[in-house]
């Protein structure tokens, strides 16, 4: 039988790097185990991107700046927050931060895409992910990543992201279309990180994905024979269904044998346990699985939800 295509997005992709037992908390266990409170600092990310993503799609004489603070403001998300003093601080500033990034845009340059899901098939993986820009730029197609976060971005950050790359593969093999460059637009500071790819390092990229989807499908499949029939089949439907979608196939729920208390890790003989190991660090603070981690705790402090939002002095302007 021909090996079946692990099915993953680069987000999947990269928890397997980052750490393997957060990546079977999120995919494998099923139910996944209870998730901390939410991050303030994720909540400006996701209003920002909705605004923008909203912006795009409003017509071409409400595309101002006005339009977009306003747009940003309807989809405020309040999650994490200190109290509503803080949230409403960050609002206005997240308010400027998009108001002043749609200034420097060209409402009548529509992109390709927004928000754009993008897939692509080798003989190992079906990959897929979603976009938040797709531009098209003479007779080349070009990603644009928006971020948010506290630090400032380089080519560097732009030249080694395999989510990036992997974007702009299938985004050039769906389009018909050549597709090297990629930008990572950082909104706090207005600046832009961009890389130009060659063909052959959009395929090391490639090859780095499959054989991390290679590593990720020999420990997926362990965890399946041993959660049982029904994990296997539960893996195999799912599979299929979002493998015509696209999207990343779903953990299979445990079968026999499988338990957890409400919330809790499921607790998995040692053997399995062996196959996603932790990888303790200071990236364990930010840890939505911390609680159930002892070695994650070990390693780095607690935090508080609103921790991960730049201080006054970090903010520019």
């Amino acid at each position: 039988m021909p090996r079946r295509l692990y099915t993953c997005t680069p987000s999947r992709l990269n928890t397997w790097l980052d750490c393997r037992r957060r990546y079977r908390f999120t995919y494998l266990d099923r139910p996944a185990p209870r998730k901390g409170p939410p991050w303030a600092h994720n909540s400006v990310g996701a209003s920002v991107h909705n605004a923008l993503a909203a912006w795009w799609r409003e017509p071409y004489e409400r595309r101002t700046p006005v339009v977009a603070a306003t747009l940003l403001t309807g989809g405020w998300l309040r999650e994490g927050f200190r109290d509503e003093e803080q949230s409403a601080a960050w609002r206005d500033r997240a308010r400027e931060m998009v108001s002043s990034y749609v200034a420097t845009l060209d409402p009548a340059d529509e992109p390709v895409g927004v928000e754009r899901t993008v897939a692509t098939r080798t003989s190992v993986l079906a990959l897929s992910g979603r976009i938040d820009r797709l531009d098209r730029r003479g007779d080349e197609l070009v990603v644009v990543d928006y971020k948010t976060g506290r630090r400032p971005l380089t080519p560097d950050d732009a030249r080694s992201s395999l989510a990036l790359a992997v974007y702009a593969i299938a985004s050039s093999r769906m389009m018909r279309r050549p597709c090297h460059r990629v930008e990572l637009h950082h909104l706090p500071t207005g600046s832009i990180a961009e890389w130009e790819h060659g063909d052959e390092s959009l395929a090391r990229h490639l090859r780095r994905a499959e054989e991390i989807g290679l590593e990720a499908a020999d420990a997926d499949d362990a965890y399946r024979e041993w959660a049982g029939p029904a994990a296997r089949a539960s893996g195999r439907t799912q599979g299929r269904a979002q493998g015509r979608a696209g999207g990343a196939v779903p953990a299979p729920r445990r079968g026999e044998g499988a338990s957890a208390e409400d919330g809790a890790a499921v607790a998995v003989p040692p053997e399995i346990d062996a196959l996603f190991p932790p990888e303790p660090g200071p990236i364990c603070s930010w840890c939505d699985f911390r609680a159930h981690c002892p070695e994650g705790r070990a390693a780095s402090p607690d935090r508080l939800p609103w921790d991960g939002l730049p201080t006054a002095e970090e903010v520019p302007g």
